[in-house]
């Protein structure tokens, strides 16, 4: 792959979004970044993306209600998103990808956890 892969982090708090940023960046992926839901949408609109990674408990807009419009969108139907969450209990997981996630990362990720996931999903994704 000769461009380089984009992924956009959602997370309401800042140094969550900062650190998965970084993450990701090490992966050697370029990455934007959403405070919020509805924010999300709209870099979603205006960007072309490989991969989104997605807070569940955000003020506003839940990741789940993120997730429902992205699945909903035809031209984003098939986007790789990954839930980013605190959320660590089996059943919010089987929820969380009944709903339309293609994998769940719980907070707090390393490097190695997040990379793992990432090639998991964009392997099923090509």
């Amino acid at each position: 792959m000769s461009e380089t892969q984009r992924a956009l982090v959602v997370d309401d708090i800042p140094s969550n979004r900062l650190i998965a940023e970084a993450m990701i960046k090490q992966l050697g992926w370029s990455v934007l970044l959403a405070a919020d839901g509805r924010e999300a949408l709209r870099v979603l609109e205006s960007n072309v993306l490989d991969l989104v990674l997605l807070d569940i408990s955000m003020p506003g807009m839940s990741g789940m209600e993120v997730c429902q419009k992205i699945r909903e969108n035809r031209a984003l139907v098939d986007l790789p998103v990954i839930a980013y969450t605190a959320h660590a209990q089996p059943e919010d997981r089987r929820s969380f990808i009944a709903s339309g996630f293609n994998d769940v990362l719980i907070k707090p990720v390393s490097r190695d956890t997040l990379a793992n996931a990432v090639a998991a999903v964009m392997q099923h994704h090509k």
